[in-house]
């Protein structure tokens, strides 16, 4: 029995203080990673790993600061300003599907826009069937350089198999090369289904794309746009975007000649949404993140302190 409590032990202190994945924690005990998930399971069930989360959000300084001034409710990540970027993105991640599993109901329409932030929380959510859900992918992901359609596939299918739910794809490039031809497709009635259960979702769950992010955005690093695209939107002032919506960081986006291209929910879309999840692990994403609050795209705002305290920074810089 004591070198069972030990395995628990020390399967969850790498995993829930030091941030390491299943895979790391197998890999060091020796044993499967099911065995790691098991092992995590039944620390959670005796008491030796106790998980406590603030439905409306966290109660230091920190947080309110940013509420204040921004408006979502804010779960703070404590993660070491030292940490690798690997290791915070697995820490809010797992954060952020905690949060998650709390506001998933029966019928819920869930609304998932892919990249690698919302690919770490995906990785974290417990398995729950819930009669009725649906996963709507929020924005469209070919492009003519990456076929992102497994990748994109696998995070809309790991949010489904945890609630038991049907994805409802939304098969289209991320950008249009041409705006008439999005126009033209959106009469489509199989764009018109996707569209629809868009507009009737209950949650939605998204990173900030960044121009600037120290792990790169898919966006701006796997061909979706070329390099003189990328110059000529830092010209606009563009900072990052959300659902491949691009934004400036004064939280304007509709004058943006791209996103006439662009196949996203957009912030005015967003806004409908009753639930928004916001999810942010990286200081360098700063200026988008503030774009994005300011276009009041988040109800809730998952994010660890450091990255919580260069928004607050770079929101007073650029006032």
């Amino acid at each position: 029995m004591n070198g069972r409590y030990d395995e628990m032990y020390a399967a969850a202190e790498r995993h829930y203080l030091r941030g390491e994945t299943m895979e790391s924690i197998a890999h060091t005990l020796g044993v499967s990673r099911s065995t790691v998930s098991r092992l995590l399971t039944q620390a959670r069930e005796e008491g030796i790993v106790q998980i406590s989360l603030a439905q409306r959000g966290s109660q230091s300084p920190l947080a309110r600061e940013l509420t204040e001034t921004y408006g979502p409710a804010v779960h703070l990540v404590q993660v070491p300003d030292s940490a690798a970027p690997g290791a915070r993105f697995e820490q809010v991640g797992r954060r952020a599907a905690q949060l998650m599993g709390t506001l998933v109901t029966e019928e819920s329409r869930i609304g998932v826009a892919w990249g690698v932030t919302v690919a770490a929380v995906v990785r974290y959510l417990e398995r729950r069937p819930v009669p009725g859900v649906k996963v709507v992918q929020m924005n469209g992901s070919g492009n003519a350089a990456d076929s992102a359609v497994p990748y994109v596939g696998a995070i809309l299918a790991a949010v489904a198999d945890a609630y038991g739910g049907q994805v409802i794809p939304f098969p289209i490039p991320a950008f249009f090369d041409h705006a008439e031809t999005r126009a033209a497709l959106w009469r489509e009635s199989m764009i018109q289904h996707v569209l629809n259960e868009q507009a009737h979702l209950d949650l939605a769950i998204f990173g900030v794309g960044s121009l600037y992010g120290s792990v790169p955005s898919r966006v701006y690093s796997t061909g979706y746009l070329a390099s003189a695209t990328l110059a000529m939107l830092e010209r606009q002032g563009v900072v990052g975007d959300i659902s491949t919506v691009l934004l400036r960081e004064d939280g304007s986006y509709a004058d943006i000649p791209l996103n006439a291209h662009a196949t996203g929910m957009n912030p005015e879309q967003l806004r409908q949404v009753p639930r928004r999840l916001c999810v942010v692990a990286d200081p360098q994403r700063a200026a988008a993140v503030v774009g994005a609050l300011r276009a009041g795209v988040a109800t809730d705002l998952v994010c660890d302190e450091a990255t919580a305290r260069a928004v607050l920074r770079r929101g007073k810089l650029v006032g």
